[in-house]
């Protein structure tokens, strides 16, 4: 199946570009176009913007209440065409269908119906003595995402800013732009007002900068690569807009010595395999007791070597190939880094899997005896590949997990929970998972130091889209 996405939506239509600019998507699996989209220009995003601006004034004075319903038509649409979702994820980018649909498209449902919970008793108005404070949506919102969760990213986004009031315009990746059309028409299905919610695809340097630099944009989200949301800060700065970025991660698994081994390690070990290691939360440096070393390269590599690797319509696939020829080379490039600087390799390494010469498929790689100053244990791999780092005692777990620039994730486990929220505590993380916890769509998401600023999810995501005013002598009456 060839995808057709060279339209914009713009203004409530699908438009075609101001000038020609076809671009494929490539099926990482099979190396074939999976489809053709157009790459926007700056007019294409002045456009864009402008429909954005003209819808902002009535879309900002409808209330809770109305958003919610809107919320409410969009879940029921999106849950319609979830396996149409899953599948499109699946083409672009790679991920297993069973990952594809139920986590990748799964996600952007959960955004949704957290939203709508948040919606139900959330305020915007509060009286503190003679001074009203009111909330109100921060304007036309430029959003911009990546390629590895793609409507959990979008959702992330574009949900929160339209419960808060915003307009938009939405710029994917070019990578994983096909399930983004998809949700359109799902935004325009359930009745999104015209000029509300609009799509331009395009590149980061030439689409994602004209956005994220347009004086007419008051808000600028983003999510990408650490380097991608400090230029985007840099093209905001001279309009002093809101900017939002989530980026990058180097995350810590610190295994204390009285946790359950055989199932932290193997939920580890998953953790990165899931989504073929591209995840910006992805725990992949597993810290653990010296003494226990070599029990932990065991069970790792048990784990690893169980993954099946392969085709992501096969049903039992569990680790499909990374997004890109590109992003191969990047992962064996760290592979061949890692050997080179005298890391361990425990399974895995160069090259492709045995019987897989199509298609960007990774080898489920793990390193140990890794020093926290080698290059893989300091640099976002963003592929299947895991690194262990023993440790001598508590004090020491925790001086390696914060001896990072990033600060996006972590996960702790122990045997007694108040020693794990003890020592997750001291941990410079925006999220720390507690003995293997599972996601909560309701809790704050973002990072620290250079994963970035803000958070998005549930209420603490709604909050970003908003803008605090004062009116002074207003009495309650």
């Amino acid at each position: 199946m060839t995808y057709d996405r060279r339209l914009f939506y713009v203004d409530g239509r699908w438009v075609p570009p101001t000038q020609p600019a076809e671009h494929p998507v490539v099926n990482p699996a099979t190396e074939e176009v999976a489809g053709l989209i157009s790459l926007g220009s700056e007019a294409d995003v002045n456009g864009a913007v402008a429909a954005a601006r003209r819808a902002f004034d009535g879309w900002a004075r409808t209330t809770l209440e109305e958003r919610r319903a809107l919320l409410e038509r969009v879940l029921a649409a999106y849950k319609a065409r979830l396996p149409e979702l899953g599948r499109a994820i699946s083409d672009e980018m790679g991920a297993p269908m069973g990952i594809a649909v139920k986590a990748q498209a799964g996600a952007g449902a959960a955004h949704l119906a957290a939203m709508i919970e948040v919606l139900k008793d959330f305020r915007l108005e509060e009286q503190r003595g003679t001074t009203r404070v009111l909330l109100e949506p921060v304007g036309v919102c430029a959003l911009i995402t990546p390629w590895n969760w793609p409507m959990n990213q979008v959702a992330a986004k574009v949900v929160p800013a339209l419960a808060a009031g915003c307009t938009m315009v939405l710029k994917p990746s070019e990578l994983s732009p096909l399930s983004a059309a998809l949700f359109a028409e799902v935004l325009h299905e359930a009745g999104v007002p015209a000029g509300v919610f609009n799509l331009v695809n395009g590149l980061g340097p030439t689409t994602g900068a004209a956005l994220a630099g347009h004086p007419d944009v008051d808000m600028v989200s983003f999510t990408g690569s650490t380097r991608g949301g400090i230029e985007v800060a840099r093209k905001a700065a001279p309009t002093a807009k809101r900017v939002h970025q989530e980026m990058g991660g180097k995350s810590p698994n610190v295994l204390l010595d009285d946790a359950d081994f055989g199932r932290a390690v193997k939920i580890g070990v998953l953790g990165v395999l899931l989504n073929s290691g591209q995840s910006c939360n992805a725990l992949t440096r597993m810290l653990v007791p010296e003494a226990r070393l070599a029990e932990v390269e065991q069970l790792a590599r048990a784990t690893a070597e169980a993954a099946v690797v392969g085709d992501p319509r096969a049903e039992k696939t569990t680790v499909g190939p990374v997004v890109s020829r590109a992003q191969f080379e990047r992962v064996q490039g760290y592979i061949e880094k890692g050997i080179a600087e005298g890391a361990r390799l425990v399974t895995g390494g160069p090259g492709r899997p045995a019987g897989l010469e199509r298609g960007f498929y990774v080898r489920p790689t793990i390193f140990s005896a890794v020093r926290n100053d080698m290059t893989i244990a300091r640099e976002e791999i963003f592929g299947p590949v895991l690194c262990i780092l023993p440790y001598r005692d508590e004090e020491d777990a925790v001086r390696i997990a914060n001896d990072t620039p990033y600060g996006l994730s972590a996960g702790v486990w122990s045997g007694d929970p108040a020693r794990a929220r003890r020592v997750a505590a001291r941990i410079r993380a925006g999220t720390v998972h507690l003995n293997g916890a599972a996601p909560d769509f309701g809790a704050p998401f973002g990072g620290f130091k250079m994963s970035g600023n803000g958070r998005e999810w549930g209420v603490h995501g709604l909050r970003e889209y908003l803008e605090a005013k004062a009116l002074l002598g207003a009495s309650a009456a």
